[in-house]
């Protein structure tokens, strides 16, 4: 099950309280002071491990709490620091304080962390406050308490080539075709509800990281539909595949549903809109009728200057020209 949003309480632990203490020496009736400081607070830390792919296991659970420190002891031991609470979220998460909604980080890289909540410091023993003037203090302060918040934690998934097109336009044969994920296929809207990510390999040990992202509907960057959960994951995109139907099955005329999604992107963002991206004329040379419909989408695509490559997943045709081109523009260079 995927998860690519979570909302967690974390608290650090207290500091160890620092301690009132005397030498007890024998031959010595007054020994001086000799209490320990107490231990610092654990801390709440986010890793960024890329062998995770959803927030599922950390959002499971509401609230984290780091262990507190132990109090200081006599002959100025100072109290063992608390243990931490250490989790581990996909790579990609952007860490915001709830209330505020600010960004604190986005843990973009493998092995990057975020303390997200400070454990407290320990508090200080009686040495530390002898004087010339006070040989004897009888004083010690507490330890401070550690930091507590609410954060929210969004994925927006790591894929070179994104795949956007209405539902039922043909993303995840597609996907299951060129790589080895499994999303589910059915012929009905939404079949895809979460992304699906999968790695094609192609020639030269070469690869291509590809998302199957969910299905666009109208008024999706105004939250409808899928909406915002549905766009985020565009955005790390390098490449964008626009996937549309041009069989006589489509929902919709092909035309039609490619120029509702290029508004769609345009509207959420215009870094979006002008992102590299080819048009895929799907479910092609299964049916003499859908060349008339192809050759209608190929000349508004070709008037607005992007690139249009026909394919059918189902007989295995034109999939290695798509990556192939994919890839040039990953690179930035031709390739194949």
């Amino acid at each position: 099950m995927f998860r690519d949003e979570a909302t967690i309480e974390v608290i650090a632990g207290k500091g160890g309280d620092g301690l009132i203490s005397f030498r007890r020496e024998k031959y010595v009736s007054e020994g001086g002071p000799d209490g320990g400081d107490g231990g610092a607070g654990g801390n709440v830390i986010l890793v960024a491990n890329s062998q995770i792919t959803s927030l599922l296991r950390v959002g499971r659970q509401f609230r984290y709490a780091a262990k507190g420190g132990t109090p200081g002891g006599p002959r100025k031991r100072t109290g063992a620091r608390g243990k931490d609470v250490v989790l581990e979220v996909p790579v990609g998460t952007q860490i915001f304080e709830a209330q505020h909604g600010n960004l604190l980080r986005d843990l973009s890289k493998e092995g990057m962390e975020l303390v997200v909540a400070k454990g407290g410091r320990g508090g200080r023993g009686n040495p530390r406050f002898a004087s010339a003037v006070i040989q004897v203090p009888r004083k010690a302060t507490k330890g401070l308490v550690g930091e507590q918040r609410r954060i929210k934690l969004e994925l927006k998934l790591f894929a070179q080539v994104g795949l956007l097109g209405f539902p039922n336009a043909g993303k995840s044969t597609f996907l299951s075709c060129v790589t080895q994920a499994k999303p589910k296929i059915a012929d009905y809207p939404f079949t895809t509800l979460v992304p699906q990510v999968g790695i094609a390999a192609l020639p030269d040990y070469r690869t291509l990281v590809i998302a199957d992202l969910p299905g666009l509907i109208e008024g999706a960057s105004e939250g409808h539909g899928l909406g915002h959960r549905f766009l985020k994951h565009v955005e790390r995109c390098k490449v964008l595949l626009h996937l549309v139907d041009v069989s006589t099955m489509a929902d919709r005329d092909p035309v039609e549903a490619w120029k509702a999604l290029e508004d769609e992107l345009l509207t959420a963002s215009p870094d979006l809109h002008s992102r590299g991206r080819v048009v895929v004329a799907t479910k092609h040379f299964e049916e003499e009728e859908s060349e008339e419909r192809l050759q209608e989408l190929k000349l508004a695509v070709e008037a607005a200057g992007q690139e249009i490559l026909p394919i059918s997943s189902v007989l295995g045709l034109g999939l290695n020209e798509v990556l192939g081109s994919a890839l040039a523009m990953v690179d930035g260079e031709e390739v194949w």
